[in-house]
């Protein structure tokens, strides 16, 4: 036992240490950042002096700091702006929020929204008419709840410019009517982009705010890290500003974006992107797009949705990914690839394989999302060792009955395959969770507590969505620390409470592995420590 004396000490808790060398313990102590003791009261208080700060953990239950394996901290706190459009569940509940934005804004105000589901609109496909009346002229761009698309107001497209179809990179459209005229749908960020532009843009020290406020609450939930699946602009200068001023209270992994279209000098700036970074931050990784989303016709599927739509890739041709992923591979570069449809997923594996290996001792490559998948597709991941990284909190936007969009677009056979977390573990499969924020909420006891029950918490009405793929307690909570530091490359120092590991932890008020799991969301978080530090205390 090391007699280094240590910061603090939390004794006469619960630890769940997930260490298989030590698989429990009621006190731990932290010294630099650094787990220094892990053990029972006794042999941690040979840690401590009278500079020590010792924590009463009685009832507490302390764990290794939970990661969101998949989240967009500073693209989120950008896009989630303005109106939580989340709430509205009819077309009359979205036009009345936007006449009352448009009523308080000041002139020429861009009205910004966030979180739209296409489920309200009644089978009809999202255009301008439903929303220009209300807004009287003001310009306004509505993010879609999976981020992929986005409503663009009459007077948003006049100012970007935008007057008809636009050629574009992948499977991204602006989508026009039969005279070729915009109907405010965009379809992928490209598309976005060229509405986007228009709008006013937050200064890097606006970014930075947004950000420390985001990461706060994140604590507040008992996040540490999240694998942060963009570097959009904005993202270094106010990574920068945060870690002048000390105020970056969240581990992230940054990896940047490579779009269909890149050329060599483009795929050797992300390389050379690699280790840019302080304390708590660094770019790591790169993240790739397959295909779009099932919602809005763009996955690529092996058959046609109900529309005849989701029938090609993002990358086109599908070779040019190919390439892109041998020559990032090759220079050491960890791949996150957006795979959502059968095909997508399936050719992404084929491009992976390759290059990994379930023995790695690295970072790993993965795959994002996977919201269908055939039974041939499971056993190839864990063959291969490519990590599966899924959102279970992604089961709200569908339903049980398969009377949704998600679902009628797939149909019965393909919709009862959907997020198939438990079949790809036990195939062997490493398995990622996270919440994919801001498209479900980051809160990791609801992503924990959804994984269990394949539906929201606190949503007692709804029948789970295929709950032969719920997760046990201790497997959701390995996948959001034992997990996610494996494929970062990290399972030497990280994701498990272990002498001479990083001292990230999470603190609840009752045993995460105990509590039932619609309760579990409501379970305060006591203590959040991120490198020693502690960022939340209740």
């Amino acid at each position: 036992m090391s007699r280094i004396s240590a910061d603090f000490a939390v004794l006469g808790a619960t630890v769940h240490t997930l260490d298989p060398g030590r698989p429990a313990a009621s006190a731990l102590a932290v010294r630099d950042g650094v787990l220094i003791a892990v053990g029972d009261d006794a042999e941690v208080r040979q840690a401590c002096d009278a500079r020590t700060e010792v924590i009463d953990g009685t009832g507490t239950t302390l764990t290794p700091g939970l990661t969101d394996g998949h989240m967009h901290p500073v693209h989120g706190a950008l896009m989630a702006r303005g109106l939580d459009l989340s709430v509205c569940r009819d077309t009359d509940a979205l036009r009345a929020a936007l006449a009352e934005a448009r009523r308080t804004a000041e002139p020429g105000a861009w009205i910004r929204g966030f979180g739209l589901d296409p489920n309200i609109l009644g089978g009809r496909r999202p255009h301008r008419d439903l929303i220009d009346d209300v807004l009287d002229g003001a310009p306004a761009l509505l993010t879609l709840f999976d981020g992929h698309a986005a409503l663009a107001s009459g007077r948003a497209l006049e100012l970007a410019g935008v007057t008809g179809p636009v050629a574009l990179a992948g499977n991204a459209e602006i989508v026009c009517d039969a005279d070729g005229v915009p109907t405010g749908e965009l379809l992928e960020d490209p598309a976005k982009e060229c509405v986007e532009r228009a709008a006013p843009s937050l200064a890097p020290e606006e970014v930075a705010a947004e950000l420390a406020a985001l990461t706060a609450r994140m604590n507040a939930c008992g996040l540490t890290a999240g694998h942060a699946m963009d570097l959009s602009d904005g993202s270094l200068p106010a990574l920068r500003l945060l870690e002048e001023r000390d105020r970056l209270t969240l581990r992230l992994r940054c990896a940047p974006w490579a779009q269909p279209g890149v050329d060599a000098d483009g795929l050797a700036e992300i390389v050379r992107l690699q280790g840019t970074g302080g304390r708590l931050w660094q770019v790591a990784g790169v993240k790739l797009f397959m295909d779009g989303t099932i919602d809005n016709g763009t996955a690529w599927l092996h058959h046609p949705d109900c529309h005849g739509e989701s029938t090609k890739p993002f990358w086109l041709p599908p070779e040019e990914y190919a390439a892109a992923v041998d020559t990032l591979a090759r220079a050491g570069v960890p791949t996150a690839t957006h795979a959502i449809g059968d095909a997508a997923v399936g050719y992404a594996l084929d491009c992976l394989a390759p290059h990994s290996s379930p023995d790695s001792r690295a970072s790993r490559h993965r795959i994002e999302h996977i919201e269908t998948a055939p039974d041939e597709l499971i056993a190839r991941f864990a063959a291969c060792g490519v990590v599966a990284s899924m959102q279970p909190s992604h089961v709200q936007y569908t339903r049980a009955d398969h009377s949704d969009n998600w679902s009628t677009r797939l149909g019965t056979e393909r919709a009862s395959r959907a997020w198939r977390c438990a079949d790809l573990l036990h195939a062997g499969a490493p398995l990622v969770l996270g919440s994919d924020w801001p498209i479900a909420h980051f809160d990791p006891r609801e992503v924990l507590a959804t994984a269990r029950l394949r539906r929201l918490p606190g949503h007692g009405d709804r029948d789970p969505v295929a709950p032969d793929q719920a997760l046990t307690a201790r497997e959701a909570l390995e996948a959001m620390t034992v997990t996610a530091a494996l494929v970062a490359g990290e399972q030497d120092r990280a994701g498990r409470v272990r002498e001479g590991f990083r001292a990230d932890l999470t603190a609840f008020a009752a045993d995460p592995l105990a509590v039932p799991p619609g309760e579990l969301a409501e379970t305060p978080v006591t203590l959040t420590v991120v490198d020693g530090r502690i960022v939340h205390r209740a």
